[in-house]
C-alpha cells in the first residue's frame, strides 16, 4: 500500500517503475480542448523571432524568454512572466488530516499498475487526495514541496467561472448580457456583437481564435495570445465568428480571456485581487499565489496561468464540494455551484465529456466534475464519494486524460 507522506514541507520520490507505455501522442479527439501545446509553437517562434527587434514588433517576449520556454518546464513556466501576488489569506486554514493508504495499483490503459508507476509515467509533481475535507494522502515528487508553486494552466478558467458566478450573483452581471455592452470597444456591427456571457461560459460563442497549433503558422491562435504583451489588441484583432453563438460548441481559450476582462471591467479591479478578496481569504489558502500577465502592470492572462500550491488547489476543490462553502461562510452562491454542476446543452466539438461554465465532467451521467489544465493538471472533485483530488504534472500536452481520469474515479472509490 502507498502511505500517505507528512504534511510537512517533506518531499518523497516514487519507486523505481518502469512506464507501462511510451507517451502516446495527443487524442485526435481532443486536439481543441484547451490550451494546447505551447512547444511546438515556441520553437518556431525562437525561430522566426531571432532578433530583440523582430520580437518587440511582434510584441511577444524577448528572445531568451523564448529560448527558455523551450527548455524549462511546463509547471514552473510562469516564472518567465509578469505577475501580480496574491496574498495568503489573513486567517489561513491548514487541511485536517487523515491518514488513509491508497490502493495498491490502479486502473491503466487495460492493466493494473501500482499507483507510484502511475505517478512516475505520467510525470507528476504533486498527488493530494481529501476526503471529507481531511488530508488523506499527499505526495510531491523529489525537488517539490507543499509550499512549491506550480501553474494551473488551463484550471484557471474554473477559478475565473467561481468569480463570475460570484458577480451574477451580486447583481453586477448577467448571463444574458452581451460582451460588447460591457467591452463597447469591442462592437463590430456583425454577428460577433452577439456574443454573451453565457456563450462564453459554455465555449459556444465561437470566437474566431483555433486552439489548433500549426507549426507552419506558430504565432497565431491561442499560441499568439500566450505570446501577446497586448491582450487588449489581441482580441481586438479577432472579432470574428465561425458559427452562431450559442448554436455548438467548441472549446477556445479566448472566450476565457474575454470572460476575464468582462469581471474586470463589471468590477472594477484586477482578476488578481478578486482572486485574493473572494477566493483565496475565504478559503484560508496557506500561501500566496501569482497570477501572470501580458506585461508588466498589465492584465492577468485569464485563459491560464495561476501558480499557486497544490494545498490551495485541493481547497478549491472542496469549495466547491462544498457547495461554495468555506469556513463557515457562503464563499461562492449555490446556484452557482448548481450551473457548474450540469453540463451544458452543447458539448464541445470532438469531446463525448461535458462543459458547464468552465467546468468539466468527465463521467457522462455521474455528478464528478473537474478542473482540468493542459500538461496534466486536474482539480478533481467526487460529489458521490466526498472526494477531491488534485495532480499537478509536466506530462504531454493532453495526453492521457480519460486515462487519468479513470485513475482517479478509482482512487475516489476505494
Amino acid at each position: 500500500m502507498i502511505e500517505p507522506t507528512s504534511t510537512e514541507p517533506t518531499t518523497t520520490e516514487p519507486a523505481d517503475a518502469e512506464s507501462t507505455s511510451a507517451p502516446t501522442a495527443p487524442a485526435r479527439s481532443r486536439s481543441r480542448l484547451r490550451t494546447a501545446a505551447i512547444v511546438v509553437p515556441v520553437v518556431a517562434a525562437t525561430v522566426v523571432a531571432t532578433t530583440y527587434a523582430a520580437t518587440a514588433a511582434l510584441d511577444i517576449p524577448t528572445p531568451p524568454t523564448l529560448a527558455r520556454l523551450l527548455t524549462d518546464a511546463p509547471s514552473k513556466q510562469g516564472e518567465l512572466y509578469p505577475a501580480r501576488a496574491v496574498a495568503a489569506s489573513p486567517d489561513p486554514a491548514p487541511l485536517p488530516v487523515n491518514p488513509i493508504p491508497l490502493p495498491e495499483t490502479v486502473p491503466w490503459k487495460g492493466e493494473q499498475i501500482p499507483v507510484a508507476q502511475f505517478l512516475e509515467s505520467t510525470h507528476t509533481n504533486a498527488f493530494l487526495v481529501l476526503r471529507d475535507g481531511a488530508l488523506t494522502h499527499e505526495w510531491y515528487r523529489d525537488g517539490v514541496e507543499p509550499t512549491t508553486r506550480l501553474s494551473s494552466w488551463s484550471m484557471a478558467k474554473s477559478v475565473v467561472s467561481l468569480l463570475i458566478g460570484r458577480a451574477i450573483d451580486a447583481g453586477k452581471l448577467r448571463e444574458d448580457d452581451r460582451l460588447v455592452d460591457i467591452l463597447p470597444e469591442l462592437t463590430t456591427g456583425g454577428e460577433y456583437d452577439t456574443v454573451t456571457v453565457r456563450h462564453l461560459l459554455d465555449m459556444t460563442a465561437g470566437v474566431d481564435v483555433s486552439e489548433n497549433y500549426n507549426p507552419y503558422w506558430p504565432l497565431t491562435g491561442t499560441a499568439r495570445m500566450y505570446l501577446t504583451q497586448d491582450l487588449d489588441e489581441f482580441v481586438a484583432d479577432h472579432r470574428e465568428v465561425t458559427f452562431t453563438p450559442g448554436s455548438e460548441g467548441d472549446y477556445r481559450s479566448v472566450e476565457t480571456q474575454l470572460l476575464g476582462q468582462v469581471l474586470a471591467r463589471v468590477e472594477g479591479r484586477p482578476l488578481t485581487e478578486l482572486l485574493e478578496r473572494d477566493l483565496w481569504a475565504p478559503i484560508g489558502a496557506e500561501d500566496g499565489a501569482t497570477w501572470n500577465l501580458d506585461r508588466d502592470g498589465g492584465q492577468e492572462k485569464a485563459f491560464c496561468c495561476i501558480n499557486a500550491t497544490a494545498r490551495d488547489y485541493a481547497k478549491i476543490g472542496q469549495l466547491v464540494l462544498d457547495g461554495g462553502r468555506a469556513g463557515g461562510t457562503q464563499v461562492v452562491p449555490p446556484a452557482w455551484i448548481e450551473r457548474i454542476s450540469a453540463p451544458a446543452p452543447h458539448q464541445v466539438s470532438g469531446s463525448n465529456w461535458g462543459y458547464a461554465a468552465q467546468w468539466w465532467h468527465p463521467t457522462p451521467d455521474s455528478p464528478d466534475l473537474s478542473a482540468l489544465g493542459v500538461y496534466g493538471q486536474y482539480t478533481y472533485v467526487d460529489p458521490a464519494t466526498r472526494t477531491v483530488i488534485v495532480k499537478l504534472s509536466d506530462h504531454g500536452t493532453e495526453q492521457d486524460e480519460e486515462a487519468t481520469f479513470e485513475v482517479l474515479r478509482a482512487v475516489a472509490g476505494s
